[in-house]
Formats: structure tokens, C-alpha cells, sequence
């Protein structure tokens, strides 16, 4: 057996554990940032024991930050904090989120995003989620409500050259005067129109889907649910296949028994795990601050004064383990939903989502528990957990 530090080649393998790829063996070859279909056993690798299982590396769509650091920040140095931080629970890639802010915060965070690039070893800054300013302001969660304007075509467009044409994913209320034209032209830009903070009804959400939207901002939060008579734009993001949605699976924002109803319900494909985490990930309770707000962070839960949620303290890993827990879902599906939909969703499917070859070397070794032991970020080790007998 070599270790993870033993390693000096840029060829080499995972070794025993279920390989859950395209690759149908008990073995993943890394050729330095690619996987490979080579089936050497002269390579150095790691032997891993027979009942752990190596899968994509997860892909958090919608988080703020962690370990003090917060995407609003407006440096590098925070972002490569998120970043390096975000591999011990297995994530490999991520949006930058930023939110509501004043117009020149907003920039400030968009201009330092638009020159980031993941250092070697961390997880991969696949561009940005601009959530808010576009949102209604009777939705605004943890949004300062200040700072929340109608959605603004040039405004969106002034951001997208500020960030070096980075933002993915725009979270905005279609019911907004100016949503409309707001969705059919990021539609058009290739830009991921995502409904959310949103109160618009059922059939105005699915007007939205068919003007362009195809995803949902934190399905069930700050948004109109499930009632029978007057459904919400969740009705509509979990009855359209054309629409996916995010979920916070921590058991506080959506209920177990919700995020069973919703797998139910869109299916694996239809929705896509993220944390929406915000600084104090990996920090414990205490005082920090979202948006320039102050939060309380007490039994892992963030909060505004008022009680309103204020993002998650959720790790990635954690919401692999919940997603299985709350829907009895088999491995595949929860693979979908933290990594191969996330991908297709952010245009990244062909290298990003899978474990096959020519693929980005992005994977996690889970043990039998799904408890993350090794995290590898473009073939480099990013994360090595405590691997009793098994020598990392």
C-alpha cells in the first residue's frame, strides 16, 4: 500500500474500493488532472478497503462561504479560504454566491471573482450565482431588503462584464416587473435563469419556465410551497421537467419529510443538493455576519434577530448522507443529485459529474458510512481524513 504523501507521480490509482463511474472495476487511474481508462497495477496507488466507495466529487451550486470567509468579501484571499476549506466535505467544485448588497459591493465581489482561479488542491471556482438583487422584496429571507431592485437587463449586463463574463446563475422573482425580459435574455446568454425569493404563483412560474428559466433558488424557502388551492412556484419547479431545483437537504429549511415529497416527486434528475452555507462553516455557534446583518449561529442553525433563517451551516458530505437517509435512494441517484445534475446544469457535463475517462479527476472516497476520507480536486489529494488501517 503507498500513502497519499508517498505519491510523487502524476500517474497513479485508487485501489479496492467500488469505483462508481463509467469505469465498471474496483480501481480509478488518474493521469495527473484527468481519469484514465489505464489498468496498471505497476501504478503507485492507494488500497482502500472493499466496502468504501469512490464517487464524482460533489458540486455546490449555491454557497457563500465558510471558515470566516464570505464571497461578499470582495478578495481572493476569501475565496481561496472557501475553497480549500470546501474539499474536507467532499465538494470539488462550486459557484461564488454573492447577494443583495449595495450596487458597489456587489461589483467590488464580482470584479475579485471575475480574476479568481482555484489555486492546485482546492475546489474549483466554476464561476458565480449573482442571488439578488432581482428579487421580491416580500421574499427576501436573509436578503437586506434595502438594497433589492427590479431586474435590470443593463444592470445584469454591466455585472456579467465586470465578473469577465463568469455568472452561471442569475436567482430572480419572474412576477418583478422587469423579470420577464430579464429571464429571455439570460435565456438567450446562456446564463441560468433560477426562479427564487420569489411569490409568484404556480402558472406565473410555469410561464417563467417557458420564457427560459430552467432552475429554482432553494426549493420551498422563500417562496410560495404547496397549498392546494393556491400552489406555489414550488408546484411548478417540481411538476416541469424542464426546471431543476436546488434543496437544501439539512433537515431545517425543508423538512425530511419534504425532501422526500420532492424526490417523489422531479425525481433524481430534477434536483440538485447545495448548502447555501454562509461564513461560519466550520466555525461553530457564535455571532458572525451575512450580508452586513448580524447572525446567531446557535445548534447549527444561522439566524437573523428576527429568527428568519440565514443560510446553513450544511456540510456537502452530510447532505450526501441525508438525501440517502430522508428518500431511501440508491447510490446512483444520490450521485445525481450532488453532482452528475449540477453539472448538466452549469454546462460542465463533459468534464465534471462522472467518473470516466477524460474527465476532470474529481472524486471523493467515501467510507461505508459515506463519511469523506479522501477528496482529490483535478488529481491532486485536497483533503486526507483519518483512514484507520487503511495507511492515509
Amino acid at each position: 500500500m503507498t500513502e497519499p504523501g508517498a505519491i510523487t507521480s502524476t500517474r497513479w490509482q485508487l485501489r479496492g474500493a467500488r469505483v462508481h463511474g463509467d469505469i465498471d472495476r474496483r480501481c480509478l487511474s488518474i493521469d495527473d488532472s484527468l481519469v484514465t481508462g489505464a489498468d496498471d497495477a505497476t501504478l503507485p496507488g492507494i488500497e482502500l478497503p472493499a466496502d468504501w466507495h469512490v464517487v464524482p466529487g460533489f458540486i455546490d451550486a449555491h454557497i457563500h462561504g465558510a471558515m470566516g470567509a464570505d464571497v461578499m468579501d470582495a478578495s481572493a484571499e476569501a475565496l481561496t479560504r472557501i475553497a480549500a476549506y470546501l474539499p474536507a466535505e467532499g465538494t470539488t467544485s462550486f459557484l461564488a454566491t454573492t447577494m443583495t448588497g449595495a450596487p458597489a459591493a456587489i461589483e467590488a465581489a464580482l470584479r475579485v471573482a471575475g480574476a479568481y482561479d482555484s489555486p492546485p488542491g482546492t475546489a474549483e471556482m466554476l464561476g458565480v450565482h449573482l442571488e439578488g438583487p432581482f428579487v421580491n422584496a416580500d421574499k427576501a429571507g436573509a436578503q437586506p431588503a434595502e438594497y433589492i431592485t427590479a431586474p435590470d437587463i443593463d444592470r445584469f449586463e454591466r455585472w456579467q462584464a465586470v465578473s469577465g463574463q463568469r455568472i452561471r446563475v442569475v436567482t430572480l422573482a419572474p412576477e418583478v416587473p422587469g423579470g420577464d425580459a430579464l429571464i429571455t435574455h439570460l435565456a438567450a446568454s446562456g446564463v441560468r435563469a433560477s426562479i427564487g425569493h420569489s411569490a409568484c404563483s404556480a402558472a406565473r412560474a410555469e410561464a417563467a419556465i417557458a420564457a427560459g428559466a430552467s432552475r429554482g433558488t432553494h426549493l420551498f424557502n422563500a417562496m410560495n410551497g404547496l397549498h392546494h388551492r393556491e400552489p406555489g412556484a414550488a408546484c411548478a419547479l417540481l411538476a416541469n421537467p424542464a426546471a431543476r431545483a436546488e434543496i437544501i437537504a439539512d433537515g431545517h429549511h425543508v423538512a425530511p419529510a419534504m425532501v422526500n415529497l420532492a424526490y417523489r416527486t422531479a425525481g433524481a434528475t430534477g434536483l440538485m443538493a447545495i448548502t447555501d452555507a454562509m461564513r461560519a462553516k466550520g466555525l461553530g455557534d457564535g455571532a458572525y455576519t451575512l450580508g452586513g446583518q448580524p447572525v446567531i449561529v446557535e445548534h447549527g442553525q444561522a439566524r437573523l434577530a428576527d429568527g428568519t433563517l440565514a443560510g446553513s451551516m450544511l456540510t456537502f458530505d452530510q447532505a450526501f448522507r441525508n438525501l440517502r437517509a430522508y428518500t431511501g435512494c440508491g447510490m446512483a441517484e444520490a450521485i445525481a443529485m450532488t453532482s452528475a445534475n449540477a453539472a448538466a446544469d452549469l454546462g460542465v457535463a463533459d468534464r465534471k459529474g462522472r467518473l470516466a475517462p477524460g474527465y476532470d479527476a474529481d472524486c471523493v472516497v467515501l467510507d461505508a458510512a459515506f463519511n469523506v476520507r479522501l477528496t482529490i480536486c483535478r488529481g491532486r489529494i485536497a483533503y486526507r481524513g483519518l483512514i484507520e488501517g487503511a495507511g492515509v
